[in-house]
């Protein structure tokens, strides 16, 4: 299987996966900062995994996916890559779950209106000088354009990832740099 089929599948059944600059940022990101350990949350179908962990032969994913269908469709991919013995899926809600395990890197990419939530519960799961990133904070350009939405479903989102931005921007514990690429990312590092 090649990662082009993952994308293909993705668009054809309406899977959301992270835009491809992103995934490219962020597997630079893992390369230059010798990262080895990654928890993800929201795992969709496997892609942003399995870039993560095709960065290096090193790398461990651990990653979180509540939808079943999802769940399975992102163990076939894995195991189509090769990667089953890198990558471990766990079929639960990251909300009612506990890791007790450390990472080098906590990837936040779930239910948008959970950001702060997964975000407290997970951050001490992160090594003390890992990382915390953080995608769709634009929510396909949305974040900048609340007034002219009009769903108000939509408008629900939105707030959440606004009050998600001011929380990071707020939060003293924390430094956060936001990247303006893809649907927005950011990087949350302990201010030591």
């Amino acid at each position: 299987m090649r990662i082009e089929e993952i994308e293909q599948y993705a668009q054809a059944n309406n899977v959301p996966i992270i835009e491809r600059d992103s995934i490219e940022y962020i597997q630079n990101y893992i390369k230059e900062n010798n990262i080895k350990t990654i928890l993800e949350i929201g795992t969709a179908i496997g892609y942003s995994a399995i870039m993560m962990a095709s960065v290096s032969p090193d790398i461990k994913v651990t990653t979180i996916e509540r939808d079943e269908d999802r769940y399975n469709k992102a163990l076939e991919n894995i195991k189509a890559m090769n990667l089953e013995d890198r990558i471990t899926v766990l079929g639960v809600d990251a909300l009612d779950t506990n890791i007790y395990d450390k990472f080098d890197m906590l990837f936040i990419d779930a239910a948008k209106s959970q950001y702060i939530n997964f975000f407290e519960k997970y951050k001490d799961n992160v090594n003390d000088n890992g990382v915390i990133v953080t995608d769709n904070l634009h929510f396909h350009g949305l974040v900048d354009k609340y007034d002219e939405i009009t769903s108000r479903n939509v408008k629900g989102i939105v707030r959440k990832i606004t009050n998600y931005i001011s929380y990071l921007k707020d939060n003293e514990e924390y430094v956060t740099e936001f990247i303006d690429l893809g649907d927005g990312i950011s990087i949350t590092k302990k201010n030591h």
